[in-house]
């Protein structure tokens, strides 16, 4: 059996990075899927559940135990959630258990993998372990690895939900990687949470809101900034030269605008929320939405860091 020991007091992130770093029975915890963790998932994670997500995204390659964590944590606070459906019974959906699982596709995906000792003879999606594994076999069957937005999406079908997990998910980690960081200022942190209240409001051309119908790319991320108490200009070409830059291959933190095109034409800006996703108003006919930050065949320039 593997023990998780969770430091305490003034080092603790320090000293649980090493721990939860080292070679334990023969294989890494934590390092190779999504790091150590942070102080702050340290403080808000109860070590049972730390360990557990942790395990659980082991068994599927590239799969972050942060975002286990992630939806741990917006579904039932971990299992402390005193709503009908966490312990016992079910929400108004139908769901059940710490990671929310509706019967049937608890029951599905149990019948594919079965799930490792530790958990309910039978597995019952109200057993914490159960309940991890499961949700990690889940992702992992729909492709979490190459496509989060979208096996995010299979979990629950809303763009609020992917944005909270993945923003909830970055905070959890200590990682400092291309693509996702732990960081963010507190004016980043509002900005994205004004973007998460955006989304699916329609796209329009030149627009600064809900009041007139929608958001264009830069209205959206300007509004959200205003939001933070940081005054933005209004288009993508001079926000992005508003800066500060954020220097080539520094890792992107959490509100960090990212930007598409040239330095003398940047036709799209958007706002990082972790985890290689970010907030985006797209284009006419479409809705703000959720969305990766690179694919194949993107133009992007870079990113900038707005600050007071």
């Amino acid at each position: 059996m593997v023990l998780l020991i969770v430091l305490m007091g003034a080092a603790a992130g320090q000293l649980a990075e090493r721990v939860l770093c080292a070679p334990i029975v023969g294989w890494f915890l934590g390092c190779s899927s999504g790091g150590a963790p942070s102080q702050t998932a340290l403080s808000d994670i109860p070590p049972d559940y730390l360990t557990l997500y942790m395990q659980a995204a082991d068994t599927c390659p590239s799969l972050s135990w942060t975002t286990l964590a992630g939806i741990g944590k917006i579904e039932s606070d971990h299992g402390r959630s005193t709503l009908p459906g966490v312990a016992s019974g079910t929400n108004s959906a139908g769901a059940g258990g710490p990671m929310q699982f509706l019967a049937s596709t608890f029951t599905e995906v149990v019948a594919r993998h079965p799930l490792p000792a530790g958990g309910a003879t039978p597995p019952s999606r109200y057993n914490p372990s159960d309940a991890i594994y499961a949700a990690a076999d889940y992702l992992c069957d729909n492709h979490v690895a190459t496509d989060l937005t979208g096996a995010l999406w299979t979990y629950n079908h809303s763009d609020l939900y992917i944005a909270q997990v993945v923003t909830q998910a970055t905070q959890y980690s200590t990682t400092s990687s291309p693509g996702t960081d732990s960081g963010g200022s507190n004016a980043g942190y509002a900005a994205v949470l004004y973007a998460q209240g955006q989304l699916g409001i329609p796209y329009l051309w030149g627009g600064d809101g809900p009041a007139q119908g929608g958001f264009d790319c830069s209205g959206l991320t300007r509004a959200a900034y205003q939001a933070a108490g940081i005054d933005l200009p209004r288009t993508a070409q001079t926000q992005y030269e508003a800066g500060p830059v954020v220097p080539a291959g520094e890792p992107l933190q959490i509100g960090d605008l990212v930007y598409y095109g040239t330095a003398t034409n940047i036709h799209h800006v958007a706002i990082y929320i972790g985890n290689g996703q970010m907030i985006t108003a797209p284009g006419r006919n479409k809705v703000v939405k959720t969305a990766s930050y690179r694919w194949k065949g993107d133009d992007y320039f870079g990113a900038t860091r707005p600050a007071n």
